[in-house]
């Protein structure tokens, strides 16, 4: 005999699983804590005036 499937419960779980991965995904892609998006900008902006300090004046 067969067993018997709720394919409603099947096709729930398997979006489950799917959002599950994407949100792993994400995770990796665009989880950075405050203090390293800080880190980031500060080093942006040290190195955007370090360039902007030796540039020619006119």
């Amino acid at each position: 005999m067969t067993k018997i499937v709720n394919l409603g419960k099947v096709r729930k779980e398997r979006d489950r699983r799917n959002k599950e991965e994407t949100a792993a995904v994400n995770r990796v892609k665009f989880g950075r804590t405050k203090a390293e998006r800080r880190r980031e900008s500060a080093e942006n902006d040290r190195k955007e005036r370090l360039l902007d300090g030796k540039g020619l004046e006119e």
